[in-house]
């Protein structure tokens, strides 16, 4: 099979983006967090490799006990440990979460880091957190977050052959125009939920599938 010419490539990401706007006109973040910066900052640190759904059950009890960020950055780590047990890793995510709302009251005044470098300093806050941030709290895409559906999805779609989700970003921003990336947060994320699904991609009824090599194509008669 030819290599496919980065022209060609692109064409399809161009493709693959409008699909999905048409697909998802109303894509947006499943986490809730009140309009608050902070708060969403904690619950996308809290959602790595859980759901949102399963983060969604915890933050309204986190928030009642600790409404403030000073609240949270004096809290013990047990009890935070208490409240966040049902989701995955929920030990380390109680001590960056502590740890994230001290440095933010220390290092920053009580507010949210507006860029992705400082961002990426909170505990807990890697460079997949930090994009949404930006992209949901204060709406600016700097980048494509790429968690594990995004990185399976573009793999399947060839638009990147990166061992690692840095990377992966760094074919994708090549690929898909700036216009589109906020969307595409989302887009690729609910589409990984409901059509790319891991275990049983929905090939047949898929709005991507001719332009996917990856694609389940029937034999024809």
């Amino acid at each position: 099979m030819p290599r496919e010419s980065k022209r060609a490539k692109r064409e399809r990401a161009r493709i693959v983006a409008e699909r999905l706007a048409e697909r998802y006109p109303e894509a947006q973040t499943a986490l809730h967090y009140g309009g608050d910066p902070f708060r969403l900052t904690i619950a996308v640190l809290l959602s790595a490799q859980t759901t949102d759904n399963a983060v969604n059950k915890v933050t309204p009890v986190l928030w009642e006990r600790y409404p403030t960020i000073a609240d949270l950055a004096s809290a013990d780590v047990h009890d935070v440990e208490e409240i966040i047990r049902t989701i995955g890793f929920f030990h380390v995510k109680a001590a960056n979460t502590i740890k994230c709302a001290q440095m933010v009251l220390t290092d920053f005044g009580g507010e949210v880091p507006h860029t992705m470098t400082e961002l990426q300093m909170l505990p807990g806050v890697g460079r997949k957190t930090a994009n949404i941030v930006m992209n949901v709290g204060f709406n600016r895409a700097e980048g494509i977050a790429v968690d594990t559906h995004v990185f399976r999805i573009t793999h399947k779609l060839r638009l990147s052959s990166a061992t690692t989700p840095s990377k992966t970003e760094e074919d994708l921003l090549e690929l898909f125009e700036p216009e589109t990336w906020s969307a595409l947060n989302h887009e690729l994320v609910l589409f990984g939920r409901d059509t790319c699904i891991a275990r049983r991609p929905q090939c047949g009824v898929c709005v991507l599938a001719d332009v996917c090599p990856s694609a389940f194509k029937p034999e024809k008669h």
